[in-house]
């Protein structure tokens, strides 16, 4: 299948590694020329150097998605070097767990600025160019907390959650300039995310790492982790042109985790 993507321009944050890595290689491999971006020097070095290895075109761009007045500097520099972003996939790093009860307001803001309010911002700066060209994509990667509320996960549910909301209104704004906006959700999706995860629950339940993980797979119908390129291989064909009639729409990737309709 032809998905129509040899020498697009993509976007892809928080691209260093896990989701987002995968995803930026899953999009090269289509022929995709991709923008890594990354808080991380190192990994964007290593994520570019992988991709070029494999035949593919990149170009790193250090980004501490922090930063909201760097935001049209780096776009600029993306699209005087390979081109006007037509894909642009919004993979943010995710919160400490915490309760929801008692967490301090500046908590609250920071990850607000960094998991909200950038996406919102690098989005609205490359919308009037795919707006001119009559094509593009915009992907933002979530969690399954915002369609099952993950326990001790506050953070990250309710900020999340907003990003849901934000996707579906700006679909129905922008369908009718050939532009698509959906939202991901990985399930139990094998990164250092979830090892983390993972490793914070066994510490405050007092059980080994393995016992815990072993029951996450329990849960999970086809009886494994994911694999972060069966993640990023989705993401590639909800950015390709036979996904032109795909909007406004969350797309589970969990393996039949969730339990809700």
């Amino acid at each position: 299948m032809d998905l129509g993507l040899k020498d697009k321009v993509a976007l892809v944050l928080g691209a260093g590694g896990g989701l987002g890595g995968a995803i930026a290689c899953s999009l090269a491999g289509e022929g995709v020329k991709v923008a890594v971006a990354d808080i991380s020097e190192e990994a964007v070095a290593a994520m570019v150097g992988a991709i070029e290895a494999a035949g593919g075109r990149a170009i790193g761009v250090p980004w501490d998605l922090a930063d909201l007045a760097g935001i049209g500097e780096r776009l600029e520099t993306i699209r005087s070097t390979i081109g006007e972003i037509s894909i642009l996939v919004n993979n943010t790093g995710g919160p400490p767990p915490t309760p929801a009860f008692g967490q301090d307001p500046e908590l609250w803001r920071k990850h607000f600025e960094t998991m909200v309010l950038s996406v919102v911002s690098i989005t609205d700066a490359v919308l009037p160019g795919m707006k001119a060209a009559g094509w593009g994509r915009i992907i933002t990667s979530t969690s399954s907390g915002v369609v099952a509320p993950i326990p001790n996960l506050a953070v990250s549910n309710a900020l999340r959650l907003s990003l849901v909301g934000w996707s579906k209104t700006l679909a129905g704004e922008v369908g009718r300039e050939g532009i698509t906006v959906n939202i991901v959700l990985p399930g139990r999706i094998a990164t250092k995310r979830i090892t983390f995860l993972d490793e914070q629950r066994a510490q405050r339940e007092g059980r080994p790492v393995e016992e815990v993980s072993a029951a996450s797979v329990a849960s999970i119908p086809v009886g494994r982790y994911g694999d972060p390129r069966e993640y990023g291989d989705v993401v590639t064909f909800l950015a390709s042109t036979r996904a032109s009639y795909l909007t406004g729409s969350v797309i589970r990737i969990d393996g039949g985790m969730i339990q809700s309709i």
